[in-house]
Parts: C-alpha cells; sequence; structure tokens
C-alpha cells in the first residue's frame, strides 16, 4: 500500500464542479489501495480578492493580521473538498496547517517551515480516512498563523511527503507537467519526461513557475520523489527526482524566462576594496534579494560601473536605500531598468558539453537580440535581455538547440500509481 500525497493548486479547485471533480480523483487513488493525504490551494483568485480587500481596509496592513486573513482561503478548499469526498461515501477530515503540525518560524508572509509533527494526519490515515491538509500555512513557534509565501501549498505538499515518507508527492496543476519552454511562447515546446532536481531549482529559480523554488529544496534535501501533472487529465506528468545515467543523456532540459526583475546601475563607483561589500551589505540588510551581478573593468580614472537585478517590487526600495549610500561611496549616480528580462537555460548535460553558451549567443545574435547581463553555474545560462524581446529570445534559442525534438529515450510507466513509483525507483537504482 502506497503513501501518496496529492497537491491541487487554486485552478483545480476553482469552482464547486472543480473541487467535486478533484475529489472523485482523491477517491480513485483511495480505491486504489492508497493512503491519500492532499493539501489544497485556495479556490481561483480568493487570495488576491483578500489581498484587495486588506487593501481597502489599510493602505500597509499588520503583517500579523495579513496571514491570519489570508489562510481562510485554503480552509474554505479544505472544508469543502472533505464534504466531496464525505458525499463520495469515503471518510474524510480536513486540517489547517497548524492542526497538521506544519511549525514555521516568526516571520509573517514568507515564512519557512521548521518542522512538521504529522500526528494527527497520521492518526487519520491508520483509522482508514482522507486526510485533507490547508496548504500555504502554518503555526508559528511563537504560536501565531503564518503563510510561506506565493506557491506555499508546494512546500506544504513536499513537506508533509517528507515527514510522512510517503511514496510519491503528486503537484496537479493547470499544466500537464514541466516543457522545454512555456508553451504559450513556443507552442511546439515539448512536455519532459522527468527532471533532476538540480535542474528544476535552476528552472524555479529563473522564472519556471511550474514548482515553487522552496518546494523543490525541500524535494531534493528530503529525497521527495515529485510528479508534476495536470489535474484535468490522467496523462503522465514529469517526474522531479535524482539525476540518473538516461537523464545525463539530454544536454539541455529547458529554458525559463523571468520579467519580475529590473535592473540596477552603480555608474562611476571608485574601484576599491570593500566598495561592493558595502554597497550589497545596505541590501541585505533590508532583506532585498539580489540576483545576476556583473562589474565592468576599471577605468583608467581607477573607477567601475556595477550592475545587479532584483525583483522589480523592491525596486523603489532599493533606489531609496542606494542614493544615500552611492553618495557616501562617492559614485557617479543610480540608474534603473524596470523593462528586463532574464532568459536561461538549464540542463544538466551542459556540464560536459562545451559550446553551450556561444550556441546561445549566437541564436540571440542571429535573432537580433542584444545581452546586457550574463550569468552561469555549471548547469546554467542566463541573459538579460530587453523585457520586449523576451519571447523572441526564448522562441529563438528553443529553435537553436531543437528542444522540440522528441527525447532520445522515452520510459512508459503503468498507470497506476504503485507501478509509477516502481518503474521511477527501479530507474534510479539502474535496474
Amino acid at each position: 500500500m502506497a503513501l501518496v500525497v496529492q497537491k491541487y493548486g487554486g485552478t483545480s479547485v476553482g469552482d464547486a464542479q472543480r473541487i467535486r471533480n478533484v475529489a472523485h480523483r482523491v477517491v480513485q487513488a483511495k480505491e486504489a489501495g492508497n493512503r491519500v493525504v492532499v493539501v489544497v490551494s485556495a479556490m481561483g483568485h480568493t487570495t488576491d480578492e483578500l489581498l484587495d480587500l486588506a487593501a481597502q481596509i489599510s493602505h500597509e496592513p499588520q503583517a500579523r493580521e495579513l496571514d491570519m486573513l489570508l489562510t481562510a482561503g485554503e480552509r474554505i478548499s479544505m472544508a469543502l473538498l472533505s464534504m466531496a469526498i464525505i458525499e463520495l461515501g469515503h471518510e474524510a477530515i480536513s486540517f489547517t496547517g497548524s492542526q497538521a503540525g506544519i511549525v514555521t518560524d516568526t516571520s509573517h508572509g514568507k515564512a519557512r517551515i521548521l518542522e512538521v509533527r504529522a500526528r494527527r494526519v497520521l492518526e487519520a490515515l491508520d483509522a482508514g480516512k482522507i486526510a485533507i491538509v490547508a496548504g500555504f500555512q502554518g503555526v508559528s513557534t511563537a504560536y501565531d498563523v503564518t503563510t510561506l509565501g506565493r506557491g506555499g501549498s508546494d512546500t506544504t505538499a513536499v513537506a508533509l511527503a517528507a515527514a510522512l515518507r510517503a511514496d510519491v508527492c503528486e503537484i496537479y496543476t493547470d499544466v500537464e507537467g514541466v516543457y522545454t519552454a512555456d508553451p504559450r511562447i513556443v507552442p511546439e515546446a515539448r512536455k519532459l519526461h522527468a527532471v533532476s532536481y538540480e535542474e528544476m531549482l535552476e528552472l524555479s529559480a529563473s522564472g519556471a513557475k511550474v514548482l515553487m523554488l522552496r518546494s523543490v529544496e525541500y524535494a531534493r534535501n528530503h529525497g521527495v520523489l515529485v510528479h508534476v501533472r495536470s489535474s484535468f487529465t490522467h496523462n503522465e506528468g514529469t517526474w522531479i527526482r535524482e539525476e540518473d545515467a538516461r537523464m545525463e543523456q539530454a544536454i539541455i532540459s529547458g529554458i525559463a524566462h523571468d520579467t519580475s526583475e529590473a535592473k540596477v546601475t552603480i555608474k562611476g563607483l571608485p574601484d576599491v576594496p570593500g566598495v561592493a561589500a558595502r554597497l550589497f551589505r545596505v541590501l541585505a540588510d533590508e532583506g532585498v534579494n539580489v540576483d545576476m551581478i556583473v562589474q565592468n573593468v576599471s577605468s583608467e580614472q581607477g573607477r567601475t560601473d556595477i550592475s545587479f537585478t532584483s525583483p522589480t517590487e523592491d525596486l523603489r526600495r532599493v533606489e531609496v536605500l542606494l542614493e544615500s549610500t552611492a553618495r557616501e561611496l562617492g559614485a557617479e549616480g543610480v540608474e534603473t531598468d524596470p523593462d528586463i528580462a532574464k532568459v536561461s537555460l538549464v540542463g544538466a548535460g551542459m556540464k560536459t558539453h562545451p559550446g553551450v553558451a556561444a550556441q546561445m549567443f549566437q541564436a540571440l545574435a542571429d535573432a537580433g537580440i542584444n545581452i546586457q547581463i550574463i550569468s552561469t553555474s555549471s548547469i546554467r545560462i542566463s541573459c538579460v535581455v530587453a523585457a520586449s524581446e523576451v519571447a523572441r529570445a526564448v522562441r529563438a534559442i528553443h529553435e537553436s538547440f531543437d528542444l522540440a525534438a522528441e527525447a532520445i529515450h522515452r520510459e512508459q510507466h503503468p498507470a497506476t500509481v504503485t507501478g509509477q513509483i516502481r518503474a521511477v525507483r527501479a530507474s534510479e537504482a539502474g535496474t
């Protein structure tokens, strides 16, 4: 008997009929002989609607009360899904994040999970019930309700799967898996059969919206087998797991893009030791995330420019922080550009295949697209381009690497959850 954790996003539980559809899918998994835990997000645009209500009441809602408000969305979903399952003749019980034992730090809005005390969930499973857990939320060490940030239900599901030692964590969404590029930009993009944890981390960090970054980190750290699939079909999706020999055959896994960042340039900084440290310490102390960084070669006058990217939502804060700091450091000024986008090529195979960067840059050059910043890791190459060019950039790179072509090797897994798990585990073991 397999223990399966299923997570359903807001689109999957968007209305009463979709909740009933999810209930049928959950019951099917139960009737197939599995022990089932379900994590749900808020219905549709509920979270956005609650944020809008809060904005109508307060220009700067108090963080604790905002968390208390936002967790209501998932509570609605969990109760309705539990009711729908009971209507189908199965026992179900719903739990809030705190009732499910999701213990977090005291940060409101972006809390991190410290521990999962899943005793009540295990008791429900032992009693033959289907456990429904509200995603996106937990309880802090100070006994306050907390939220995990956008996409936090993914993290809830993976954390529960790790604590319960689940056989698989199924992430149900409105797409059929992880694709070589966003199908809305590249219609011929191909669904990937399997992606390594490291590749998925890079894709998520580079703008792919399929899985929240922290959920992938949690899955990698705890060895959770993740299956991303559509809640509207029964097709197999994409497996997120440890890298294996078969997966190394693909040089490139996919392309991600991100239009949520802005570029900041500090002009004419004195090129002396300690300047960069002081500059970025100011941002770090204020909790501002910095992504790509590039420093120009020092001029004859001993000055240099430093550019970096940061979330557009933090741009105003960054401008205020850097105006005074730049003056103190003797810089010539600060320039910002919110109209940029990051395009990233990701693939574990590029570690042993030279020429990938050259091919990517040539594809952009042939398309007449200028590169503003370049950043790399062992399995990723990222370029900053103008926001207006991002769709053309993604298509040009996708075509250059022929990512629409079918995979060299493609495994077909049995239809049952247990059969799929066994096949994937066998592949990991190299049998």
